[in-house]
């Protein structure tokens, strides 16, 4: 095991991570930028180091500046949580040459999962279905154009090298088709520095479900189950829970979902904890979307249902330790939901809300589960992500996971920002969504 490990990020998931390395015995090191001074992370852990001014690129992103921190506190390996570095395959080269562990997949696994196009070629080989489409990066309109025909319109127009929902444009006829891929492709530029696009079907109403997967360096991979995380607004996912609620989810489909999510990390030589994107489609058919290769932002909800810490798992991972979780012996035990406050103001198409959080009382009780790096008198920075914290409720049944998050989004009190607290709730005491009748499209109908 590490002596000491540098997390490389920032707010509830960087003190996730040192509170499972405290339980492991393991010294932490925090970097900060200069806004993040008095953050909680920054307080908490064992060391801490400002590693530059608050923008980004300055600080969180300077991947020089987070090596020479290991340097100079001694730590042996690098969490970097999710978004930031997590997925950047030139800093865990780096890190490599450095001799510095990185608490995630080699780069080679970073690289042929993070670009989508060469990702789905992968997945083939593997016999893990996929989403009909160009086998690799479409180079003009007219090329695009013939597949389109081809494959059946709507199709999507989306960047190789895309997230968050940037560099993807819906295609239902031809007329549309030049416009939709020059601004795929141009946006696509701008967010990642890479033009490359490609061409798939869309899956009409489909719901985004996604398996857990932990694979250690002997060679073992193991999945934890699915999450539906179909609630998105603007490809951001709002509210997550697991297991899947799906009528159509049956304990076969389920196993089959994740059979192929393991072939998928296997043929990705995967490492470390990571996760395989679905869509299910309402036959009970799924295509793999992307694999995501770091630890999710809705990683509680499926240690609760599945009683593993997967951040402790990944650190144990990383110090070369085989998985003592056998497949055979994992089984979801009952429902979770996860929903994330944000400060943001819901009436004004979701403006973010920074400032100063004057007061605040967090629920609790039996089943309520919060990550949080808030506290009164913290200040959310406009720099960063809004979040505020992640609420989660457990219990036996999904009717009990719901009671339960209806009362705790109720008691929650924030006072100094806007917050999205009543949009979650009307989405929680929704009937569509108590019968789990939902989809992709779900968000985007409630607010039209």
């Amino acid at each position: 095991m590490f002596d000491k490990v540098l997390i490389a990020n920032r707010g509830e998931i960087a003190v996730r991570i040192i509170r499972a390395c405290r339980e492991l015995g393991v010294r932490t090191v925090a970097v900060c930028s200069e806004a993040d001074r008095a953050a909680l992370h920054a307080q908490i852990a064992d060391e801490t180091i400002c590693i530059g001014p608050a923008p980004t690129s300055e600080s969180y992103l300077n991947m020089r500046a987070v090596i020479s921190a290991c340097e100079v506190t001694g730590a042996q390996a690098v969490h970097p949580g999710f978004g930031f570095l997590s997925e950047n395959a030139a800093f865990a080269r780096l890190l490599r040459r450095c001799s510095i562990k990185f608490i995630g997949p080699d780069p080679e696994s970073i690289e042929r999962m993070g670009d989508k196009a060469s990702a789905k070629q992968a997945m083939r080989e593997a016999g893990v279905p996929v989403i009909p489409g160009s086998e690799g990066v479409v180079p003009s309109a007219g090329e695009a154009l013939r597949l389109a025909e081809e494959i059946g319109y709507p199709v999507l127009v989306k960047a190789t090298a895309g997230g968050g929902g940037r560099g993807i444009r819906r295609v239902d006829t031809a007329d549309e088709m030049e416009a939709a891929f020059t601004t795929a492709r141009e946006e696509a530029l701008r967010f990642f520095g890479n033009a490359d696009v490609y061409i798939e079907k869309m899956i009409v109403n489909p719901r985004h479900v996604e398996v857990q997967v932990l694979a250690d360096e002997m060679g073992n991979v193991v999945h934890f189950g699915e999450r539906d995380c179909s609630l998105q607004r603007r490809n951001q996912k709002v509210l997550e829970e697991a297991p899947c609620p799906a009528p159509i989810m049956t304990p076969a489909l389920r196993a089959r979902m994740g059979a192929a999510a393991v072939a998928a990390a296997k043929a990705a030589g995967y490492k470390n904890a990571g996760t395989i994107e679905y869509l299910l489609d309402s036959e009970g058919n799924f295509y793999f979307m992307e694999m995501n290769t770091r630890i999710q932002v809705e990683h509680p909800i499926t240690e609760l249902v599945y009683g593993v810490d997967l951040v402790k798992q990944q650190i144990q991972i990383a110090a070369g330790m085989p998985l003592s979780i056998r497949q055979e012996d994992v089984r979801p035990v009952g429902h979770a939901i996860e929903c994330r406050i944000n400060a943001e103001n819901p009436a004004e198409g979701f403006r973010p809300s920074p400032g100063e959080i004057r007061s605040l009382y967090m629920p609790g009780g039996p089943g309520i589960r919060i990550d949080s790096a808030v506290y009164a008198g913290s200040v959310i920075p406009p720099y960063y992500d809004s979040m505020i914290a992640k609420l989660i409720a457990y219990a036996p049944t999904r009717a009990e996971a719901i009671a339960k998050m209806r009362w705790a989004l109720a008691e929650f009190i924030v006072d100094g920002v806007d917050t999205n607290i009543d949009f979650q709730l009307s989405i929680i005491t929704d009937p569509e969504f108590a019968a789990a009748s939902y989809d992709n499209g779900y968000l985007a109908r409630k607010l039209s």
